[in-house]
């Protein structure tokens, strides 16, 4: 692995957070929703406009009123005209802000949309290797709850930024109008809270990461412990189990409580600086009255302003923490976004015409980590449907060459061919299209039975499921179900017995008709009887298909064509089962070992 997809796939909490690019980037995500922006924009400069211009309509009131008193008596036909400019203008304010609430609810959903789809998209062009360095909670809580917080802190933030803004910018330019001498007062307070809330925003910032990165940490641990509730029960893991979450929880609660306390201090601390502006013009403002350069109602405005000023600022501040949660949770999933990609296929992607399921192994090497090789120079020939067992110990790379086969991982040497044509040079979906793959671990989706055994095959028809089942005798317990072919399971499969899902994954491979089996353990979930149905099945449906049997049950390969003895990433022995055994070398020696046990611990086979 190489520094850079290091430094990209470590954690966020170790990783510098960079607010200004990720807010940058996070804003022209949204690029697609400009027109509405734009109406977002225009509502809020009318609202906002409405707002600022009534603290100085009921200044004049007031104004009209203390001369009034002091005169021939109120006008309270001018003032109920003025009050009620007010009210309207009051009430169109808050109607606009309902729409604008409305538009930026879109934008913010809309945003998020985007990027679940950018996210999707994105993992389906992501290699298996980076699986393989990422737990699948963590991948999930980056697809889910961050870009769910994005979309909170869009739809929260967004609307009240924009308000804040619009409002600073009028109620400036109204104090401004009243008196430039307490628009200065005031103003001399704002270096002190934009310090404030840089010193304490840059401490938050961090907090935030980290918050995020405790969640997925937490999320992965509790799916992994939830998909492998079974094991952790038979094994007496519990305890372990509760003290690492106790362990993620803690960590989550550490962070999320400094984060949010450090972010919190922002907005009593420029309450307290707003506070002592306020004492200022109040003070400045009643000599103002005192000396006949200022009005009561000028005073009374002002005043208002001024706390119209600082609630913008306030408002700013105390979005802080959501605005910092928001952009963390953007720098995890830009990070997913960012991270490397399997090699595009290539243009006009070269095809057999028809695969007869001719695969040879020219000189292939492969190796995980760079200095530590797997798979060194083998060479092999498979001849169109032959059926090939690959056997050896753990670790010896069996499954890592069908996956080099299936292109899951790409070659650091040598090539692949099928039917003469490089599999390298082969659009991925076209070469998977030719392979069936049957795993030791069963994969189910949601849905009934017919649904799964058709997973693979687009309109396959009731009779075309029902064959492929009786084929590989999952009609047998299908018809015992009270509804058949239409019972619902969910992913784990409820309802039927670890050997049965696994019956149904194979006749879905064999459904598709592929050229090309591949059979990792498929038989390790089946009982022993069962198991020798399924070889009959297998007999029968390889004729004409070449296939790759990966096995530890030696029993379950003997009648291979070709059986390859791996250790260490080479193969050190070749041959059908009768030679191979004849041979006296690694083969027989597995064999033996295997039965020799059998008869000590014939339960165990």
């Amino acid at each position: 692995m190489s520094t850079d997809e290091r430094d990209r796939d470590a954690p966020a909490s170790k990783k510098p957070s960079d607010f200004r690019g990720s807010s940058r980037r996070l804003i022209s995500s949204m690029r697609p929703d400009l027109p509405l922006i734009s109406a977002v924009l225009a509502l809020a400069v009318v609202s906002v406009g409405f707002s600022v211009v009534v603290p100085a309509l009921l200044g004049r009131v007031t104004d009209l009123v203390a001369s009034g008193l002091q005169g021939s008596g109120v006008d309270f036909t001018a003032i109920g005209r003025i009050l009620t400019l007010a009210a309207a203008m009051v009430v169109l304010s808050a109607l606009l802000t309902l729409i604008r609430g409305r538009l930026t609810a879109r934008i913010a959903l809309a945003t998020a949309f985007r990027l679940r789809e950018q996210a999707t998209t994105k993992i389906t062009r992501l290699p298996l290797g980076y699986f393989d360095r990422q737990p699948r909670g963590e991948v999930l809580s980056r697809v889910t709850n961050d870009i769910d917080n994005i979309s909170q802190t869009l739809q929260q933030a967004v609307n009240r930024i924009v308000t804040s803004v619009l409002t600073l910018v009028g109620v400036l330019a109204m104090m401004f109008w009243i008196s430039p001498l307490l628009t200065v007062v005031v103003i001399l307070s704002v270096p002190a809270s934009v310090l404030i809330t840089m010193m304490i925003g840059k401490r938050a910032q961090p907090q935030f990461v980290r918050q995020w990165s405790a969640t997925g940490r937490l999320n992965g641990h509790i799916e992994e412990m939830y998909t492998g509730h079974a094991l952790v029960q038979v094994f007496g893991r519990q305890r372990e189990a509760l003290d690492t979450f106790d362990e993620h929880n803690q960590a989550l609660y550490d962070s999320s409580f400094r984060a949010q306390f450090v972010s919190g201090v922002i907005e009593p601390a420029l309450r307290f600086v707003g506070n002592l502006g306020y004492v200022l013009v109040a003070v400045i403002g009643g000599l103002g009255v005192i000396s006949g350069s200022m009005t009561i109602g000028d005073v009374q405005a002002f005043i208002q302003y001024s706390q119209q000023f600082n609630q913008p600022i306030s408002q700013i501040a105390s979005m802080a923490n959501l605005l910092q949660s928001g952009v963390a949770s953007a720098e995890r999933v830009f990070a997913l976004l960012d991270a490397q990609e399997q090699d595009p296929d290539p243009i006009d992607a070269p095809t057999p015409a028809k695969v007869t399921g001719h695969v040879a192994f020219e000189d292939v090497s492969f190796r995980y980590e760079e200095s530590t090789p797997l798979i060194e120079g083998l060479s092999l020939t498979v001849e169109p449907g032959q059926t090939v067992a690959i056997v050896g110990p753990t670790g010896a790379g069996k499954t890592t060459l069908v996956n080099l086969l299936m292109r899951f991982y790409e070659m650091t040497g040598g090539r692949i061919t099928i039917d003469g044509v490089d599999i390298s040079a082969m659009a991925r979906a076209d070469l998977r299209r030719d392979i069936g793959m049957v795993l030791q671990d069963t994969w189910l989706v949601g849905g009934t039975i017919a649904e799964n055994i058709a997973y693979g095959v687009d309109h396959a028809t009731r009779e075309q499921i029902v064959e492929a089942a009786m084929a590989t005798h999952v009609d047998r317990f299908v018809r015992t179900l009270p509804d058949g072919y239409d019972t619902v399971m969910d992913r784990e499969g409820e309802g039927v017995s670890a050997g049965e899902k696994q019956l149904i994954t194979i006749a879905r491979a064999f459904l598709t008709e592929p050229p090309i089996l591949i059979l990792d353990e498929a038989t390790s979930s089946v009982d022993t009887r069962t198991e020798v149905l399924i070889q009959h099945a297998m007999a029968s449906l390889r004729t004409g298909r070449t296939s790759f049997v990966i096995a530890h049950r030696l029993s379950t390969i003997r009648d291979a064509d070709v059986i390859l003895v791996m250790e260490s990433g080479r193969i050190v022995e070749q041959g059908d089962h009768e030679t191979l055994l004849a041979s006296g070398g690694a083969y027989a020696r597995l064999y033996a070992a295997q039965f020799a046990t059998s008869e000590v611990e014939p339960d165990l086979v």
